[in-house]
């Protein structure tokens, strides 16, 4: 008898969030993409939406084949994509850019690579040195995987490099490494966190470092805003505001249409703006159910890599949905982070497709190891008239 095709392998409950994801990128993505289209990237909202579609396609044609890859082979190559990204980051560095642009190949923000392939990386450098994580020396060596890459990935994109060394971080916990290492660690980054936000936001203006003008111009903007000011903060707001608790109407978007970054890095606030916070809430708890049900992946892992990868995936992603979310309803200085899954479709859409297929190969390998596990039917449990049968000899 032949078994039955499953495209859908893996997690239930992980699929059904993301297509319902899907479903609504594509319908916010359709109505906030108009102005863009024609006045920064001089095409039709048509063009840019076909191309969305093709990239929520081809998201969902990773996951399918990705997740079939055995997620052990993943580890024996996150070496390798560990020092990819790192040249990649250099090279955008040295080139005081975000996007690597090769011609004939679609441009890409290496950033959006490596902070998926840290994961990975990390999760396979813990589980190596599993039996020396109580030593401090492996406390130092692992935080140093993280500042390799976030030292090259701050110049040019701030929000990024402080996602990534935040799931890094919180990773290594997952990863049982020694507790009072990380608690100093921790107490001491957040003072320096402290001390560079009072920096930036009284003297980033002054200072010709990276891009520390643009970093303290927007903590002054959400500290002391100003409202007669057109920008975009200022009209997320007035979207938040405008659609109340039940919105005014998937379409009926005014600000959507007025917005260069309403399909990015605003696209929640003009989600409330047409379904309203209820809307909005809805949005969150599926980000909160997936990564919900990362954990629960990673719990059911026997393997300590799979289980981190998980993990630490799980952690970049809803981190990332939470910042973008924040920063569209004034609660967070503006970042530059898409909603995951949700924004207009990119590198980042790309490499967290590839991030969700790690996620379901573990998912489809629990589920082996389960039925592995079960009981097999043998001879002894065969019906007692059936095992008395004589055999001719």
């Amino acid at each position: 008898m032949k078994r039955k095709l499953n495209i859908l392998a893996g997690d239930k409950a992980l699929w059904v969030i993301f297509i319902l994801m899907s479903i609504i990128s594509l319908v916010a993505v359709y109505s906030t993409i108009g102005y863009s289209a024609i006045t920064e990237f001089h095409t039709t909202p048509r063009t840019m939406f076909v191309k969305h579609l093709g990239v929520v396609v081809l998201g969902f044609v990773l996951i399918i084949g990705l997740s079939r890859v055995n997620y052990r082979y993943f580890s024996k190559m996150s070496l390798f994509g560990y020092i990819i990204s790192l040249i990649l980051v250099i090279v955008v560095a040295i080139m005081q850019t975000r996007w690597i642009r090769i011609p004939g190949v679609p441009s890409f923000q290496p950033s959006e690579f490596a902070k998926m392939v840290l994961m990975i990386f990390l999760a396979r450098n813990i589980a190596i040195n599993r039996d020396k994580l109580d030593e401090s020396s492996t406390f130092w060596i692992l935080l140093g995987t993280i500042v390799l890459v976030c030292a090259f990935v701050v110049g040019e994109n701030l929000s990024t490099a402080l996602l990534i060394f935040l799931a890094g971080y919180i990773l290594l916990f997952f990863g049982g490494v020694n507790r009072r290492m990380w608690w100093r660690g921790f107490a001491a980054f957040a003072i320096l966190g402290l001390v560079a936000f009072v920096v930036i936001y009284f003297f980033g203006d002054k200072m010709d470092l990276f891009r520390s003008s643009t970093w303290g111009h927007r903590l002054q903007a959400w500290l002391h805003p100003n409202p007669n000011e057109l920008n975009q903060e200022n009209m997320a707001r007035m979207a938040v505001a405008r659609g109340g608790f039940t919105g005014n109407g998937i379409g009926t978007t005014i600000h959507g249409r007025l917005m260069t970054q309403a399909h990015n890095d605003f696209i929640y606030a003009i989600i409330i703006e047409e379904v309203g916070m209820l809307g909005a809430i809805v949005i969150f708890l599926l980000y909160a159910l997936f990564y919900f049900r990362c954990i629960r992946i990673a719990n059911a892992c026997k393997g300590l890599f799979g289980s981190l990868s998980v993990a630490g995936i799980g952690t970049v992603i809803f981190l990332q949905a939470f910042i973008n979310m924040a920063v569209a309803v004034g609660v967070l200085p503006v970042t530059g982070q898409t909603l995951p899954f949700i924004s207009y479709g990119g590198s980042s859409y790309v490499f967290l497709a590839m991030g969700v297929a790690v996620i379901q190969s573990v998912a489809i390998d629990n589920k082996k190891q389960r039925l592995a596990a079960q009981p097999q039917p043998s001879q002894m449990d065969a019906p007692a008239e059936e095992a008395s049968v004589p055999t001719n000899k």
